[in-house]
């Protein structure tokens, strides 16, 4: 069973910091592990590539194969369905629409005393995509990866994306080949990452590694992080609804259970103003968990980690949902704008109840690379800016130099930093002749 709390309950406080810091991550050891595979993929490259796609895979290639080559590509995209082709389409250019309007401005202006000053935006040179392969493999992720990379204007897209057993996602193919990505790589987990971020023969190294993955992945990036930037580690996906009393119990279970059937280690959280529809979504989870694929993994994560709230009114739900900072929030309430306007952190805000959270993993537009265990208190999902850099420009005139010298002067000699000092020193003298 789920937690059921109230906030009029006694013991809520108490009740709702438990629920707050559960430990849902995998609590399996494996960052030895991935820094083992690291350096060994850093020392024989290529080598080490084939043998750990063989063992942890069971795919033979060779450092010529590692890539998937043109006419695969062609032959694995040619069985995607007219249907299925129509829908990535449609996603692809919702997804670059979206991101096309997060491009950054150049600024430069003059200030008082005549120093130009400002900046410029820039694309990083290379990015490396991670996608996960198998049972867990979304070509929705080739897309909200590689898009926005290529609105900024990143030279070399590559991906990487394991194929388990040989097993291919033509729409992952697809979705590369949307999204501009030139090279697709078929090699996964911490081995992956080490290639990107090290390079091999094969395999050049980029400047940047976004993307989902397992423990492996996620331990592997931590590493490897200082050598190339990373998008973030992510944890279990979440969502948290907030309702009052005018929703469909159904919508509101199926919403809970899009994450629940993620992984056992996903959390689903309900607040309600209305203690009839707790009761009533409560029951509907129950009821449609038995027409699920993925039943097991739905009601392993709704019984471990899940919890419907009864609070007195939107208010407290607004203060609970700060404190929670959820990956997903969907607002299904009358007036969703002015509560949304009480909420301050929360990865993506679905407003109203008839956006569930599932257009925007597809075709809402806005990105769903999010952060999640509460890092929404203090970062953002995935855009255009995550590969762009912002390079500083400031040019002294004479007068300029003249006018606000003396305080770097003076600011160099109080940290004891002679060469500095002296730098503005030399250029005020030949302006002002010797000091006497």
């Amino acid at each position: 069973m789920p937690q059921i709390l109230s906030t009029s309950d006694a013991d809520f406080e108490a009740r709702f910091a438990t629920l707050l810091t559960l430990k849902r991550e995998d609590a399996t050891e494996v960052d030895d592990e991935a820094a083992a595979i690291i350096a060994d993929v850093r020392t024989r490259g290529d080598a080490a590539l084939v043998e750990l796609t063989e063992r942890f895979d069971r795919v033979t290639l060779t450092p010529g194969t590692l890539a998937f080559s043109p006419d695969e590509i062609e032959n694995h995209i040619a069985q995607v369905s007219s249907e299925d082709r129509e829908a990535l389409s449609l996603a692809a250019a919702r997804i670059r629409a979206y991101h096309e309007r997060q491009v950054p401005q150049d600024a430069s202006w003059t200030d008082p005393h005549g120093a130009v000053l400002g900046w410029r935006w820039g694309p990083i040179e290379a990015a490396g995509l991670y996608v996960p392969g198998g049972t867990a493999s979304y070509p929705s992720s080739v897309l909200m990866n590689a898009i926005p990379a290529q609105v900024a204007g990143v030279k070399r897209l590559v991906v990487t994306v394991p194929t388990p057993d040989g097993i291919v996602n033509p729409l992952v193919l697809l979705a590369t080949r949307l999204s501009g990505v030139d090279t697709v790589y078929r090699v996964g987990g911490a081995q992956a990452i080490a290639a990107l971020a090290y390079g091999t023969e094969t395999i050049a190294a980029v400047d940047k590694i976004t993307g989902p993955g397992n423990a492996w992945v996620a331990a592997a990036k931590r590493r490897v992080f200082g050598r190339v930037g990373i998008d973030m580690i992510a944890g279990p996906s979440e969502i948290l609804v907030i309702a009052d009393k005018d929703n469909d119990p159904e919508w509101i279970a199926l919403d809970l259970l899009s994450q629940a059937e993620h992984d056992t280690d996903a959390q689903s959280i309900l607040i309600t103003t209305d203690a009839g529809l707790a009761a009533a979504v409560g029951q509907a989870v129950e009821e449609l968990l038995q027409t699920l694929d993925r039943r097991d993994i739905a009601a392993a994560s709704w019984r471990d980690n899940g919890a419907i709230v009864t609070v007195a009114d939107l208010g407290e739900a607004a203060a609970l949902a700060d404190q929670i900072a959820s990956e997903h929030l969907e607002l299904c309430v009358a007036d969703p704008e002015a509560l949304a306007a009480n909420i301050a952190h929360a990865g993506a805000m679905f407003l109203g109840k008839w956006t569930p959270e599932a257009i925007g993993d597809y075709v809402g537009g806005p990105n769903h690379v999010l952060p999640t265990a509460r890092s929404a208190r203090f970062s953002s999902g995935l855009s255009v800016l995550d590969f762009m850099k912002r390079t500083t420009m400031a040019r002294m005139t004479p007068a300029a130099l003249a006018a606000i010298g003396f305080a770097a002067e003076r600011l160099a000699m109080s940290e004891g930093l002679q060469a500095h000092g002296q730098s503005v020193t030399a250029r005020l003298s030949r302006l002002n002749g010797p000091r006497r």
